[in-house]
């Protein structure tokens, strides 16, 4: 099968690639290289360098393609709050104008790049499939509105997809074959590890007074190849089944203290830190339901304890 990766040389994307070039597909990357890194891309994969934004670049990118897995979008939360036309366009325009494509070349197979963010605040925990849709900020807001969307495509198009529901992603590939940094990380563990590196001189935990073992928030994180792995899960899976949501995440979770003391442990570096107010938004817990990814794409996570988490992307941070 030949697959198209979109956003294919970001963080994930790369690593998406990667497996999927191990596990024997033909790939082919479109991406703007806004936030990624061409070298970061496997020599084995075709890359164009493309938005999906252009008819032309989707429609070069789409020859002879079986399956289409999206990872090209915006995905700062903050941001998203301030220039929600940034995020229309690129995140919801782009997948419409992709998807549109998708139908005039008859490839009817969807992988897409969800989040956890559709849940807003946790009602229950484990956060499951059922839990309600009620995302807090507009980045969540625009992969709700493209779930639904790949809802009515299927009904009127006969679309297949699988939305995949990240929870937090990271560590990198445990052979060290993929390097390059994230450009602006906003996430926590690039930030623990920009500390332990040199890079930034010290960091904010924000807020210390939460209902958990330590006070500090605690957040269900998956190994980005694990991630990856279950692209290539959700690939088979859709060549005999129907479509599927799913969470993907470990159900268990750490702190914000438990990230930063097992990278004080790894790299045996100093992590200086303030304790500062909460974020407005911040829930003292979020973690995952699994059972539906397990059961049905028949995936489990084999890399995404701590220590692997920290080890790995210490390996590159150093």
């Amino acid at each position: 099968m030949k697959i198209l990766v979109t956003g294919g040389a970001g963080y994930i994307g790369s690593h998406v690639v990667l497996t999927l070039c191990e596990s024997g597909y033909s790939v082919v990357v479109l991406d703007d290289l806004s936030s990624g890194n061409r070298n970061a891309v496997d020599g084995r994969a075709q890359f164009i360098q493309g938005s999906t934004l252009n008819n032309n670049d989707v429609a070069t990118a789409l020859n002879g393609v079986d399956a289409v897995i999206h990872l090209a979008a915006f995905k700062a939360a903050g941001e998203s709050m301030v220039d929600p036309g940034k995020y229309s366009h690129n995140n919801i325009a782009g997948t419409i104008s992709l998807l549109n494509a998708m139908i005039t070349n008859k490839v009817d197979k969807f992988i897409f790049s969800s989040t956890a963010a559709v849940y807003g605040y946790p009602k229950f925990l484990p956060i499951d499939e059922n839990h309600p849709l009620e995302p807090i900020n507009y980045y969540g807001f625009t992969k709700l509105e493209i779930e639904r969307i790949l809802k009515w495509y299927g009904e009127l198009k006969g679309l297949k997809f699988a939305a995949l529901r990240y929870f937090n992603a990271a560590g990198y590939d445990p052979e060290g074959r993929i390097k390059f940094l994230e450009k602006n990380p906003a996430n926590l563990i690039p930030i623990v590890m920009e500390v332990a590196s040199g890079r930034r001189e010290k960091m904010d935990v924000f807020g210390d007074d939460y209902d958990t073992a330590d006070g500090t928030g605690v957040r269900d994180y998956i190994h980005v190849t694990d991630l990856a792995s279950a692209h290539v899960k959700a690939i088979e899976y859709l060549n005999d089944n129907d479509s599927i949501t799913v969470n993907l995440a470990t159900g268990e979770s750490h702190s914000v203290l438990d990230i930063i003391h097992e990278t004080k442990k790894v790299s045996n570096k100093e992590i200086p830190y303030n304790i500062v107010d909460r974020r407005p938004g911040d829930p003292a817990e979020l973690y995952a339901g699994t059972s539906l990814a397990f059961d049905q794409l028949d995936w489990k996570a084999n890399h995404s304890g701590l220590k692997s988490l920290i080890e790995t992307t210490w390996e590159v941070y150093k």
